[in-house]
């Protein structure tokens, strides 16, 4: 009994209450949305041209944790953005919820406590970004093609625990996906099962 539900647990909290995701291959669902970084509405369509990352975020989860406390996370922003890639973080908790950020003021201090660079941030507390994008879980990733198409879209790495050990022995899809893209390879794999806990969407 107590094996199934630790299973029933591990389920619910991969699962999350997203729609289904977009097909990798296809076009990635446009979205504008207020950056709570520099006050300025952007869009998708903004950074055509561009390899984009777009990271679902809620700092209160433990396996956001694992990379943002080990560092792992902020060096993947800075590498990144270096090579000329834009990282846009977007949190899709709700008011109420865990994780939410209620403001831009939020936001920054949250981002300066943990020395985090992304592009941009963005505060999807309705859940209409996430819920394009299928995103179930914090954290979860996809990795966007100059051309606009959806490359890759699943786990951070390949370990899915919430332990910042295992970080040094596990595949990082997201690097090995922009990588790929820079070199003008098929990103494999192009879509792996995310882990975390699940996006805390407005019931």
């Amino acid at each position: 009994m107590r094996r199934f539900l630790s299973a029933f647990f591990l389920a619910a909290m991969l699962a999350g209450t997203a729609s289904a995701a977009p097909e990798t291959g296809t076009l990635a669902p446009g979205f504008t949305a207020m950056d709570a970084i520099s006050g300025k509405s952007i869009s998708l369509a903004d950074y055509k041209g561009k390899i984009v990352v777009l990271e679902w975020n809620n700092f209160d989860c433990p396996f956001v944790e694992k990379f943002y406390g080990s560092n792992v996370m902020q060096e993947l922003q800075k590498t990144a953005r270096r090579g000329d890639v834009v990282w846009i973080t977007v949190n899709s908790s709700a008011p109420g919820k865990q994780g939410n950020l209620a403001d831009a003021a939020a936001v920054k201090a949250a981002l300066a406590e943990r020395q985090a660079d992304p592009t941009a941030y963005l505060i999807d507390a309705d859940g209409a970004i996430g819920k394009a994008y299928g995103a179930s879980t914090t954290p979860h990733m996809f990795v966007i093609a100059k051309d606009g198409t959806l490359a890759y879209q699943g786990a951070i790495d390949s370990i899915a625990d919430a332990d910042a050990a295992s970080i040094d022995k596990a595949t990082n899809y997201v690097t090995a996906a922009i990588d790929a893209l820079k070199a003008g390879t098929p990103v494999n794999p192009g879509t792996t099962q995310p882990y975390g806990c699940s996006v805390k969407y407005a019931e």
